[in-house]
């Protein structure tokens, strides 16, 4: 009996002792969450950094690292939105500046961007005081159950050439990708069962430069699938018309071969730029089952998800990055190693910046490179109010943002003088296309850079080239955009 007794009043004081924690918890001030927010994000990006450094194999745990990463993103958004909102609060002028030079009043966005635009709901800095609170009580109760992950996290092998510091190294590795990189390595190294005939088939599948082909060809260079398969080949094309195993190996490049494998196995990766000839797959798949060796394997990449019904297990799904990871990423390639703390100014601006964005990794790398020359809260904010005129022209111009691919896009604009007198010429996007690391033909010397800053020697003529940016990390594509000055009635009246 008495042991009942006081396992019943144990109980009770656990419960007693859980509810006075949890009201202390609901009594902090918002000063105090910041500050918890800060120790708690130490830790987690420590532990995230440790598995992003070590190769691990268990799904589960790869999808735990992936949520402690998700959650370490949405805490450093809160807390710089939070620091900016304090110091916009104490200082006044700067408050001016930014509504005043930059329009950084949130009621126009809602005046001027047209009425099916995607639009924030909430403006950079605003969160609420709760929103913070329940923020800090996750990540407190994620670092709780943090130290068995931990301890499994130290049997894996470390990845040696996995780079440490990310502020140092953004620009040179795959950002955000780690879950469905595992993901995909798993299907390739899944031994086949003996006896099953059909090659396995992994497709991945999301919207133009997503990343696709840099996450097929980050899990193509690891050292697990070069050791696995004899050989690697790549298609890219859509022309799989009529074409068998035996003839589509011969428009393939080989990426990678081991000769010193004992058993011929082969990846092959089929890229796929345009529409999807759905039959003409499954043709080619059908043709493979009989010419290709057992254990071999299939990635597609498309940008249909017509192609997900020709997997033999589950696609893996790319789409931009949330709002959180977005800035996370902009914030490193901007300040590196600084806390954005000791710029508030220039912090804000940039949250502003990467929203005008729209998750583009292109923008991020050379709006970034942009803001890193200068510095200083007035150029950047010429260049918050550049993206926002961008946006809005293309909006008058095309009815829509962002536009289709094919469709003429409004870049900036450049004002001539001539004999006393101005007039305004727009320079439209006509076109893209990127290029491999061999291509012939070199590269355009214009680059989006000169655009953007101004500081192109002379004004072309006609239809031009300008090199958007070069790819850093595989498969080190160059990304061109045909651009050309128009002064026409219908692009003039978007200078109006």
């Amino acid at each position: 009996m008495e042991a009942v007794i006081s396992a019943v009043l144990g109980d009770l004081v656990g419960r007693a002792m859980s509810f006075v924690v949890k009201k202390r918890r609901e009594q902090t001030t918002a000063e105090e969450d910041l500050q918890r927010l800060c120790q708690l994000l130490l830790r987690i990006s420590a532990v995230v950094e440790e598995a992003e450094g070590r190769c691990v194999t268990n799904r589960g745990m790869i999808h735990q690292a992936s949520t402690m990463r998700q959650q370490m993103f949405r805490g450093y958004y809160l807390l710089d939105a939070f620091r900016c909102r304090e110091k916009k609060t104490d200082d006044e002028e700067v408050g001016r500046f930014l509504f005043a030079q930059s329009n950084f009043n949130p009621a126009k966005r809602f005046r001027l961007l047209s009425s099916n635009t995607q639009i924030e709901s909430t403006v950079i800095g605003r969160e609420s005081s709760q929103g913070l609170k329940q923020a800090v009580i996750g990540l407190e109760n994620m670092v709780a159950d943090m130290k068995e992950f931990a301890m499994f996290l130290m049997s894996y092998p470390r990845m040696y050439r996995q780079p440490y510091g990310a502020y140092l190294f953004v620009g040179k590795y795959m950002f955000g990708r780690q879950m469905e990189r595992e993901q995909a390595i798993s299907f390739l190294l899944q031994a086949e069962p003996p006896g099953n005939e059909n090659v396995g088939v992994l497709t991945i599948v999301g919207p133009a430069r997503v990343g696709k082909s840099t996450l097929v060809d980050h899990v193509c260079n690891d050292e697990r699938v070069w050791n696995h398969f004899s050989s690697i080949l790549l298609y890219t094309g859509n022309n799989l018309k009529d074409q068998t195993m035996a003839t589509f190996r011969d428009h393939c490049v080989i990426k990678h071969q081991n000769i010193a494998l004992d058993e011929e196995r082969l990846l092959v990766v089929i890229e796929l730029s345009g529409d999807v000839d759905k039959w003409a797959c499954k043709r080619l798949l059908h043709s493979s089952e009989r010419c290709m060796p057992h254990g071999s394997k299939i990635i597609i990449t498309s940008r249909s998800d017509k192609t997900t019904s020709l997997g033999t297990t589950e696609a893996v799904r790319l789409n931009y990055l949330s709002k959180e990871a977005y800035w996370y990423f902009f914030r490193m390639l901007i300040f590196g190693s600084t806390d954005p703390v000791e710029h508030p100014k220039l912090t804000s601006m940039a949250m502003e910046i990467a929203l005008e964005m729209r998750e583009s990794f292109i923008y991020a790398y050379v709006v970034a490179a942009l803001l890193r020359e200068n510095f200083s809260a007035q150029f950047w904010c010429r260049v918050l109010g550049h993206l926002r005129e961008h946006r809005q022209k293309n909006i008058l111009l095309l009815g829509e943002y962002p536009a289709e691919e094919d469709q003429p896009r409004y870049i900036c604009s450049l004002v001539k003088r001539r004999r006393g007198s101005e007039y305004i010429k727009s320079l439209l996007r006509c076109s893209d296309y990127q290029n491999g690391p061999a291509s012939h033909g070199g590269t355009p010397r214009i680059t989006l850079m000169d655009l953007l800053s101004g500081t192109w020697s002379a004004v072309p003529r006609g239809k031009f080239e300008v090199l958007s940016w070069r790819s850093l990390i595989p498969p080190y594509y160059s990304y061109t955009t045909v651009c050309e000055f128009v002064r026409h009635e219908k692009y003039q009246s978007i200078e109006e």
